[in-house]
């Protein structure tokens, strides 16, 4: 085990200690709060605040969305309804796909794109208003420890003062350098290793109703509308090629979009209107995800490469599945036990499998181009199967539509 502070119980113990309140954190703060528990949610950031994201969510992360009831206020602030997704192989195929046509019924036909500035502001709100204490500008530095279990942890706000909190259950919803994932085990990094550099672009010419993908030969270009002429645009590249970024990264990042016709043809007259951001590396995941008064939920639990878009809603999707384990696990007193959370990561194998598998079909892939090239040109042309395909990756198409023989071997053949 890490190093550890220990803790006793004692009265006033809060039932759940959420470290970290981006989309996975908050959610699950406000389902267990809505639920009666009594809930911490900590942050070392202060909102509003921006974060390296694509900032897309499929037709189901906006179902959550809206069970969480912050759907009305994000589309007050601007944001883009989505048709569904393009994308671009480096020898200049083309698909289309549309929510819409999938063939199965979403719960609505468009998927979503808002800043991250927004969209956590106002699922914090979410939590806030469910009755979870919300603190902000505070640091999660150590975990508690009673009798070889997670009992809290110790926390530094923004004045640098240190207290202990308490807690029957705490939750890891602190990303991809997740103190708490460092902490109940072996976290784990594979290929590809890809770091991404986020900004928001104005002025980029021709971007409809839908996010694009534009792949090349060492990496890809996502673009997304998020408001009124403003654009996220996300280039992913090698962990290795991204060194290179040290100390001049929107140099960089303006030099690596030129290896992209397609996409540099379009930025001419395009501005910088949010500053680059880095995050990164990929493939990173946990050994376990539960464990003695603790469990993961988002990045913090695994995070393959962005390229399906798929972040928000496996964050937002966890979090209800924990919320679903740890109300009956805390119905019981003390600290809740590994044992009573044993449903949680087996739901998230259900849930997530088929969605693990077609992020590295689709990572491993654009290893190929040639071959990558002639799996989009095949899907872009056979009637229905760009849809089906968008649709697995809006995530309300069951993985089996493209996990199967026959799909497979159209796509190459």
């Amino acid at each position: 085990m890490a190093s550890s502070t220990s803790a006793s119980p004692e009265a006033g113990v809060t039932d759940v200690l959420v470290a970290g309140a981006g989309p996975g954190g908050s959610a699950t703060a406000a389902l267990l709060a809505r639920a009666g528990l009594r809930v911490t949610l900590v942050d070392r950031a202060g909102f509003p605040r921006d974060k390296a994201c694509s900032e897309y969510m499929s037709p189901e992360a906006v179902r959550i969305l809206d069970r969480l009831g912050v759907v009305a206020a994000l589309e007050s602030a601007g944001a883009v309804a989505l048709e569904g997704t393009a994308v671009t192989a480096p020898g200049g195929s083309r698909l289309h796909g549309a929510f819409a046509r999938a063939g199965h019924r979403p719960f609505r036909a468009t998927g979503l794109s808002v800043s991250r500035r927004l969209l956590d502001h106002e699922l914090a709100g979410a939590a806030r208003r469910a009755g979870a204490d919300l603190l902000e500008r505070t640091t999660v530095e150590e975990l508690l420890y009673h009798r070889g279990a997670v009992a809290g942890a110790v926390v530094r706000d923004r004045e640098g003062r240190r207290r202990a909190l308490h807690a029957r259950l705490t939750v890891g919803a602190d990303g991809l350098r997740s103190l708490v994932a460092r902490r109940l085990g072996p976290r784990r990094h594979g290929r590809p290793r890809r770091v991404a550099f986020v900004a928001h672009l104005d002025g980029v010419e021709g971007m409809g109703r839908s996010a694009e993908m534009h792949v090349g030969r060492l990496g890809y270009v996502g673009l997304n509308p998020i408001g009124p002429g403003r654009t996220n645009v996300a280039l992913v590249v090698p962990a290795g090629e991204a060194a290179s970024a040290r100390g001049r990264v929107e140099a960089f990042f303006l030099e690596r979009l030129d290896g992209f016709p397609d996409v540099a043809a379009r930025m001419e007259r395009a501005s910088v209107a949010r500053r680059v951001l880095a995050t990164g590396p990929f493939a990173a995941w946990s050994g376990r995800v539960v464990a003695d008064g603790a469990a993961l939920v988002g990045d913090a639990a695994d995070f393959f490469d962005p390229f399906t878009g798929e972040g928000i809603y496996c964050a937002l999707r966890g979090a209800e599945l924990l919320a679903e384990s740890a109300v009956a696990a805390l119905d019981l007193p003390g600290t809740v036990a590994a044992a009573r959370l044993r449903a949680y990561p087996r739901a998230r194998r259900r849930a997530f499998a088929g969605k693990w598998a077609v992020e590295r079909l689709v990572g491993y892939g654009m290893w190929f181009p040639r071959l990558f090239d002639r799996a989009v040109a095949r899907l872009g042309r056979r009637a229905g199967m760009a849809d089906t395909f968008i649709g697995v990756t809006g995530d309300f198409v069951p993985a089996r539509a493209v996990l199967n023989p026959l799909f497979l071997a159209r796509m190459v053949f």
